[in-house]
């Protein structure tokens, strides 16, 4: 049999923390895996954070517990939540979760405490939070009715937004995207699901979280699969999109990846309105008045989702940032290409300002 090492914890680093959690009176809640501050603390003045609010940290020294890691944290900007994950040992496991309570309070956490020295030889590292927040059900009867799942998945999980139920036509397989308003929530319910329907329904259920790749390879024998191109420029690459699906140029919420903001960035006030409608001409007046620059624009396109939407990859360009913002956004295809191009413009222009903290 093998021997596994059992992992110690030193008394005098928890004796530290506790010291450290009488002086301050900051309360630390633990469960299912993790020790939690705030979300929000007692001293907090304000609505809860939206999303890219969060920065994940990893790389953590076993033996640094929240004495050392939320007054560093803590000096970038007001913390809303801060989470540590733990095992049954007392040690952490070697990641982390801030959230604050803008984006821009976030990408500088990014910036300045990602490569961090938390000790000698130890650098964190700090990335955006993924914050996922949808699951993706397999395995589910044909017989299944949407309205009957919400009620369902609503009594038992908290926090739960939508559900949309899917059915393969030839093999009649039924599968459900299921949307949560947190992340928490849907760890939750990921970790509960396939237990709750094998014991309340005889269901053998499987559950994963929800992405595009997963979405397509649940259902790909229903739309043509369109391979990734390299992009030699935007203009040639739309020529080849599929114009006449759909009439009108619809995009959705899609994911963005934030690059490391320059300090100039946050003399931004979250509450500033610009007077164009469109997102696109709302970024442009806001960098012209702020950095004295146009963005600019690179898409590519990359695949076609189980639910018809065209997939593209963006990249858009502000002077005064360090990194290109990026992400990819998905939409219905014009009638023609300079129409589609056009929305998913509009779509990646969203998205920034969204990353701003600009009202959309």
């Amino acid at each position: 049999m093998e021997c596994v090492e059992e992992e110690v914890v030193n008394p005098e680093r928890v004796q530290a923390l506790n010291l450290w959690l009488e002086m301050t009176n900051i309360q630390v809640t633990q469960t299912n895996g993790q020790r939690k501050y705030g979300g929000p603390p007692p001293e907090w003045d304000g609505q809860a954070p939206g999303a890219r609010c969060e920065v994940y940290i990893s790389q953590v020294p076993r033996d640094v517990y929240e004495d050392v890691l939320i007054p560093l944290f803590s000096r970038i900007g007001p913390l809303w939540e801060f989470r540590l994950m733990m095992n049954f040992s007392g040690q952490n496991r070697g990641f982390a979760y801030a959230k604050y309570g803008s984006p821009a309070i976030a990408f500088e956490a990014i910036r300045l405490l990602d490569g961090f020295m938390i000790e000698p030889g130890h650098h964190l590292i700090v990335r955006r939070s993924t914050e996922k927040r949808r699951l993706h059900i397999t395995q589910l009867p044909s017989n299944i009715e949407q309205q009957w799942l919400h009620q369902v998945l609503r009594a038992w999980f908290d926090g739960l937004q939508d559900v949309s139920l899917k059915t393969e036509g030839v093999t009649m397989k039924t599968f459900a995207d299921v949307k949560f308003n947190s992340h928490h929530n849907a760890s939750m319910a990921k970790k509960d699901l396939v237990l709750a329907f094998r014991k309340h329904f005889q269901l053998t259920v499987e559950v994963q979280w929800y992405s595009s790749s997963v979405m397509q390879n649940s259902a790909n024998h229903l739309f043509p699969s369109i391979n990734p191109s390299p992009c030699p420029s935007t203009s040639e690459q739309f020529r080849h999109l599929h114009p006449n699906q759909f009439t009108n140029p619809v995009f959705r919420e899609s994911v963005v990846g934030g690059p490391m903001i320059s300090p100039c960035s946050l003399t931004l006030k979250e509450s500033s309105v610009f007077s164009s409608s469109t997102p696109v001409m709302r970024l442009k007046e806001m960098c012209e008045a702020t950095w004295l620059c146009q963005p600019k624009y690179e898409l590519c396109y990359s695949h076609q989702e189980a639910n018809g939407f065209l997939a593209f990859h963006y990249k858009v360009f502000v002077r005064g940032f360090n990194a290109a913002f990026t992400g990819i956004i998905a939409l219905y295809p014009g009638p023609k290409a300079s129409d589609t191009e056009a929305a998913a413009q509009q779509a990646a222009a969203q998205q920034v300002l969204q990353a701003l903290g600009q009202t959309v």
